[in-house]
């Protein structure tokens, strides 16, 4: 049993997010040379970086933990966090778009737990930044978690985070949501139980375990790169989010037929 087991809950990797440029195997050893003993990959609307773990390197990497999770784009709240329990697999996890509030109800209704990632960072991209969050703030009753610590956020951004937990009594996370090599490891999770599985990271949610979190702040981020430019960046992010939330909707629609089956 490993009690204290320190996680970086937001990662991307090569193999499974467009702007992700470290593959996961350097990732892992990057974490491991810093005294972590797992991470949570958390790719854009993919699981193909942990399915590259699981395919090539699960049965080579020891005495460090790979959980399945994903940062799903939702159509109306910004980046959520979720994870499902072990073996479970949903196809509509894979197909951005869905409204916040259906999302929420896959998940429930197949054993996860989710929470928004950097809640108070950029408009569209997180959730009080978002109208699903001004028409019905309390949709944050329903959220199992939240990033409360984001290395790439400002000081006030996560501090934000932070009273939004404690109002709506949530468990904190802190990920370092590195895609570059000078990130990984800026940020921290320690649980105090060992956590070897999905299951067991959405059973110590549920039962609102303590943990500790933390970090530095990273500086290295494109918005500290370009400045005011960022803004557009943002917006065009908006864009792309929307038109490629249409362009998949015949995707996201098959998918949702097969959970009614």
């Amino acid at each position: 049993m490993n009690s204290n087991i320190k996680f970086d809950m937001h990662c991307h990797t090569d193999e499974g997010s467009l702007d992700g440029k470290v593959e996961i195997a350097d990732y892992i050893k990057l974490l491991k040379s810093q005294g972590f003993g797992g991470m949570l990959v958390t790719d854009h609307d993919s699981y193909n970086g942990f399915r590259y773990y699981r395919d090539n390197l699960k049965d080579k990497i020891k005495d460090f933990v790979v959980l399945k999770g994903i940062e799903y784009d939702t159509v109306d709240a910004g980046h959520i966090l979720v994870i499902l329990p072990k073996g479970v697999k949903l196809p509509i996890m894979e197909c951005r778009g869905l409204p916040v509030k259906l999302l929420i109800d896959i998940v429930h209704r197949h054993g996860g737990i989710l929470g928004p990632a950097h809640p108070c960072g950029e408009r569209h991209l997180s959730f009080t930044r978002t109208r699903a969050y001004k028409k019905n703030p309390d949709i944050m009753k329903r959220f199992d978690f939240l990033e409360a610590f984001n290395s790439c956020e400002s000081v006030n951004s996560n501090m934000n985070a932070r009273r939004l937990a404690f109002e709506y009594k949530l468990s904190m996370f802190g990920g370092s949501d590195s895609h570059s090599t000078d990130c990984i490891g800026t940020a921290y999770t320690v649980f105090k139980e060992d956590i070897q599985t999905e299951d067991d990271l959405i059973n110590y949610v549920k039962k609102r375990k303590a943990l500790d979190y933390g970090g530095t702040y990273y500086q290295g981020t494109v918005k500290e790169k370009i400045g005011v430019l960022n803004h557009v960046l943002v917006e065009g992010f908006w864009f792309y989010n929307r038109f490629a939330s249409l362009y998949r909707g015949h995707k996201r629609r098959a998918a949702l037929a097969l959970l009614k089956h």
